[in-house]
């Protein structure tokens, strides 16, 4: 029998049941067999496969850690071949294969005690790690600890102890003959230890106890790495992994992780929560060139304590979050109207990237939409890079979500607010920011943003469209030119999402130049061009950039395609942009083909009308989408005449409206639903939106929406 040496428990062996998963293993056996299932190894990065990492167990066992066994994705782990980690094994099968767990803790000292299993039984290391093996005191106590804080060179010297008297003594009294004399010598100096000396334990706890460390900044602790010291910060989230509990606290100067532990996947200081203001010590390490605090006290700071820091902190991010005086990227009119609003909606985004609240980006599953969004989504990934330790921190604190309508509407609220919801319970996150992008801005959209409002989460809005203005004050912050009051037709909103994204990084300005021209799929503003030349892109490369993009907008349109949109975009990988845009511009030219082949035309007060049945003549489920082949049967049209014209392209319930003069399409559904009685016409999207009905009354809709707009040429 022996006692766990966790526990203490008597055991047959060294670790009790209940204490199995606390203790990292060291495997010296030779078959797949004689892993136990359950346990936590220590192993070596063999190689990567797409559906995985082999980990070596050992020098004679091989792992797979399959991706879906991953927290995070496979390539953003920072492994290399050879480097040490630590997994658990999950099953080993008939046929020798062995599957292997992800396990959050990946260094030694994550662990409570160490062992080494060999084909005989487990042992004890021959040197253990001290530090990896020693218990930590439950909720982060200091006091419990048996790893102390090391005294400064000028602290008075560690009290001697009775055995290390005695020993003293006793060489002193070999040394001159005397038995008597090391005797005397030995009861007094250990009577004196007794009586007025404290030991070395009381000295330590007493140091623990009542020494006062400076404060220091999280920008410094990456110089202190092996040191203690103490933070004043704000708890920005809260994760629980199958061993400590990590809560990222973040001050004027950052954020850093901080690990406590009570048990292995029980929570750690459970009463402190997302926004709290806290103090905490603890000792500095790294690990995988990542920095973390082991916590040795953590505390929730009240009254002046917590105003004191939350008002530093505060000061210190109106600083950081200002990015100072606006410098467009080209001279271009209608963004010189809304300086101001771009600088305060960069100014939030900054804020929200620095509190470590994560950003998402909602747009349009359109050419425009992905360009702008991607343009806010290369200047936020670095600055959250730089705030945070976490790898997969830019997985986490930034998402850009296409969204397959023109209206933020309660489907994609719902499916934000419980997505944020669900963060912040399983993960602690903070309530995000909402940026709606190529959308947002009409009353359509107010019941998305209102829900957004019930739990406090802001929402800002980036878009070239007509804005219902009775719904901007319910937004915390809007972009959008109509609102300085000209009516202006050359902006899209590429262009004002890449001159916010410049003022929220600087640093990635050259990365956007090219981005206002490739929105333009006509009459492209020449301080936009010349923008893209100077950046290396001429005309032909941002044309092939926008079709590329609007083919794989199409394609599953609900998704980012982060990695895939930079290549297009940023990376200019090979070829890819070109291949692309050949398909693009293959499959829009066969369907126009047919498009024009099957339009109709009608007049009605001198306006020419070319209709389209695209239910009956476009393919309603492959590419080009209606409004897609719409704008360029339009424009195609549009070169054929001096007169205006009006496209109308129609699907089973929906009619897009374009036009060769500005057509308020509100005023034309107003209009058309108090003509088609009972025919269930509503507008969607605003000035420049659509108009739905019942598919029933299609006929009617139409023709009353020909008088309508032919009367408003009049």
């Amino acid at each position: 029998m022996g006692n766990c040496i966790i526990c203490g428990a008597s055991v047959d062996g060294h670790i009790c049941s209940s204490h199995e998963e606390d203790v990292v293993f060291t495997f010296e056996g030779n078959r797949a067999n004689q892993l136990k299932p359950g346990r936590y190894y220590e192993g070596s990065v063999d190689g990567f496969a797409e559906f995985g990492v082999f980990v070596d167990i050992g020098t004679s066992v091989t792992g797979l850690l399959h991706r879906s066994e991953l927290d995070r994705r496979l390539d953003s782990l920072d492994w290399d071949a050879g480097d040490s980690v630590y997994v658990q094994v999950t099953d080993i099968r008939d046929n020798g294969n062995v599957d292997l767990g992800w396990s959050i803790r990946q260094r030694e000292s994550d662990f409570r005690g160490k062992l080494v299993q060999t084909p005989e039984g487990d042992e004890m290391p021959d040197e253990p790690d001290e530090e990896a093996a020693e218990p930590v005191a439950a909720g982060g106590n200091a006091a419990a600890k048996q790893k102390v804080r090391t005294p400064d060179a000028d602290d008075a010297a560690p009290a001697t102890t009775e055995s290390d008297t005695t020993e003293e003594a006793s060489s002193e009294g070999e040394a001159e003959g005397s038995d008597e004399t090391a005797e005397a010598v030995d009861e007094s100096e250990a009577t004196d230890v007794a009586d007025d000396e404290p030991s070395a334990a009381a000295e330590t706890d007493d140091t623990e106890e009542h020494s006062e460390l400076a404060r220091s900044t999280v920008d410094s602790v990456t110089d202190l790495v092996g040191q203690v010291v103490r933070i004043e910060g704000e708890i920005i989230s809260v994760r629980q992994t199958s061993g400590p509990t990590v809560f990222e606290v973040r001050d004027e100067t950052g954020v850093v992780e901080v690990a406590a532990f009570e048990e292995a996947g029980v929570r750690a200081y459970p009463d402190v929560e997302v926004d709290d203001v806290v103090r905490l010590e603890g000792e500095v390490e790294r690990h995988h060139d990542e920095v973390q605090i082991e916590t040795e006290v953590l505390s929730t700071l009240e009254d002046e304590d917590a105003a004191t820091v939350a008002d530093r902190m505060d000061a210190a991010l109106d600083e950081q979050a200002d990015p100072g005086s606006v410098d467009l990227l080209a001279d271009h009119d209608a963004v010189a109207a809304v300086a101001d609003e771009i600088r305060d909606v960069a100014t939030e985004i900054r804020r929200a990237v620095i509190q470590g609240r994560p950003v998402v980006v909602r747009h349009t599953a359109t050419a425009d939409g992905y360009v702008a969004g991607a343009a806010i989504e290369r200047a936020v990934l670095p600055l959250v890079a730089a705030e945070h330790e976490r790898q997969d921190a830019q997985y986490h604190f930034c998402e850009r979500r296409p969204l397959d309508d023109t209206v933020y509407g309660m489907d994609a609220a719902t499916d934000d607010v419980t997505n944020m919801l669900d963060a912040r319970e399983r993960h602690g996150e903070q309530l995000p920011l909402v940026l709606l992008v190529d959308l947002g801005s009409t009353l359509e959209s107010r019941e998305g943003y209102e829900l957004l409002d019930v739990y406090g989460a802001e929402c800002l809005v980036v878009d070239s469209g007509y804005p219902d203005e009775t719904v901007v004050d319910d937004l915390d912050g809007i972009v959008d030119p109509h609102l300085a009051g000209d009516d202006v037709t050359d902006v899209t909103t590429s262009a004002l999402a890449a001159n916010v994204a410049a003022h929220v990084n600087d640093e990635v300005r050259d990365d956007l130049a090219h981005l206002p021209a490739v929105s333009y799929w006509q009459d492209t503003p020449e301080a936009y061009t010349d923008l893209a030349s100077e950046a290396g892109f001429a005309e032909d490369d941002t044309d092939e950039l926008r079709e590329a993009v609007g083919l794989e907008a199409f394609y599953q349109s609900y998704k980012d395609k982060r990695e895939l949109i930079t290549d297009i975009l940023f990376e200019e990988a090979d070829g890819l942009a070109g291949h692309v845009s050949e398909q693009f511009r293959t499959k829009l030219d066969r369907e126009l083909q047919t498009a024009r082949r099957n339009l109709s035309t009608r007049s009605a007060d001198g306006v020419e009308f070319a209709i389209l049945d695209a239910d009956a003549f476009s393919n309603r489920f492959d590419f080009p989408p209606t409004e897609l082949l719409l704008d360029a049967l339009h424009r195609s049209e549009a070169t054929e005449t001096d007169d205006d014209l009006v496209t109308l392209g129609l699907d089973e319930d929906e009619l897009h409206v374009r036009s060769t003069s500005p057509i308020d399409v509100r005023t034309v559904g107003d209009e058309v639903a108090a003509q088609v009685d009972g025919g269930g016409v509503s507008v969607v999207g605003g000035r420049d939106g659509h108009v739905e009905f019942l598919a029933g009354e299609r006929d009617a809709v139409l023709n009353a929406a020909v008088a309508e707009i032919a009367n408003s040429f009049a």
